[in-house]
């Protein structure tokens, strides 16, 4: 059997750029056959939704994590695993970070004042599982690409609302880096996913990491990311899958 996973979405009203609830995006992964999500929002030093920004640091967090914990409540009515994720940023450069808890968050405030080369590493020492996301990624808004392969693990290497040639060189750096690699989707629409992807000019396909072994906790996907017994896959709005080398 194999057991699929969502690394990489977002969700309304926390990410400002998300499109879909916590809810409505537990309930179309569940339909489609997946075992669990990451749910991996924008924190506070990203695109969070700019009406807590005014708020003391510890409420920005609660605000932050109630997205998460919807999450969990309806993947607990209907048999979805949900688990805690976050998408750091700086200037369009983003990381995603797996294995921090809330608690975690909430007695370092201080990493909003850290270089990222800083502050990567303290996340890692401290346990957590930080790759680059989307590391090719063009638009706009970034003006020149910027790589941390010394300060992550691995970098997302298939992300499905990215062009072809931003994956292809993601995988090609995480070949030459020795990096690990991991793919998702990065879904801001959730059950409109596909239909968005089309619109974009891309392929109605979504990605993830899947295994033999059921994920249980962060620690289980961190523990078999690191022994490379997670595959990349995407899958198509038909329900059949491509897995990846």
């Amino acid at each position: 059997m194999i057991y699929k996973y969502e690394t990489h979405c977002h969700t309304s009203p926390v990410s400002y750029c998300g499109r879909a609830t916590a809810q409505d995006t537990v309930r179309f992964y569940q339909a489609i056959g997946y075992d669990g999500i990451f749910l991996t929002n924008h924190f506070l030093d990203g695109n969070i939704n700019p009406d807590v920004r005014h708020l003391p640091y510890e409420e920005q967090i609660d605000y932050y994590f109630s997205d998460y914990e919807a999450a969990v409540t309806e993947g607990e009515k209907i048999g979805l695993k949900v688990f805690p994720g976050v998408e750091l940023s700086y200037k369009g450069t983003d990381f995603l970070i797996y294995g921090l808890e809330k608690a975690w968050y909430q007695a370092h405030p201080e990493i909003l004042e850290m270089k990222k080369t800083e502050e990567l590493p303290l996340m890692m020492e401290a346990g957590a599982l930080v790759i680059q996301a989307h590391p090719y990624r063009e638009a706009h808004y970034i003006d020149h690409i910027r790589l941390f392969p010394r300060s992550v693990h691995g970098a997302e290497v298939i992300n499905s609302s990215q062009a072809e040639l931003s994956n292809k060189m993601a995988d090609l750096y995480a070949d030459r880096y020795g990096l690990l690699k991991t793919a998702g989707s990065d879904n801001h629409w959730g059950s409109s996913v596909f239909e968005k992807l089309q619109e974009k000019g891309y392929e109605a396909e979504i990605a993830g990491m899947c295994s033999e072994e059921p994920i249980l906790s962060v620690e289980d996907y961190i523990r078999l990311v690191k022994e490379r017994k997670m595959q990349c896959f995407v899958q198509r709005e038909d329900g059949s899958c491509r897995f990846l080398p």
